[in-house]
């Protein structure tokens, strides 16, 4: 495993624990369709929340959030309907991300709700 995929890999467990102790349901985690990917499903009260987490090791080149790209965000609202569809789900659809900072005085953690909204 690269230094990458560890450093993605130990942020998705920081934010899954950050998101428990909200209060958040992990539905799923890693949940694929096809080749798109949602890295945490959960439920919040009565919305499904579809988190993108993005890790970095530093916020020197920008934060984590902003490589959150337009595609990215598609491929997530097309991952996210095909989710909904398969499970019957009639839930409040929002997407979040989630990013990791891992810094040497320990991860800082930022949630941003409601992030953004689907684009066609």
């Amino acid at each position: 495993m690269t230094d990458k995929q560890t450093t993605g890999q130990n942020g998705e467990m920081l934010a899954r624990q950050f998101l428990s102790d909200k209060g958040y349901t992990i539905l799923d985690t890693n949940w694929t369709s096809g080749h798109l990917e949602v890295d945490i499903i959960a439920l919040h009260e009565n919305t499904l929340v579809f988190v993108e987490v993005k890790t970095r090791s530093s916020s020197k080149f920008g934060t984590p959030e902003m490589a959150v790209t337009l595609q990215k965000q598609r491929n997530l609202v097309r991952a996210a309907n095909s989710y909904v569809l398969r499970n019957h789900y009639t839930y409040e659809v929002r997407f979040d991300i989630i990013s990791v900072i891992q810094s040497s005085q320990g991860p800082i953690i930022e949630h941003l709700p409601d992030a953004f909204s689907p684009k066609w």
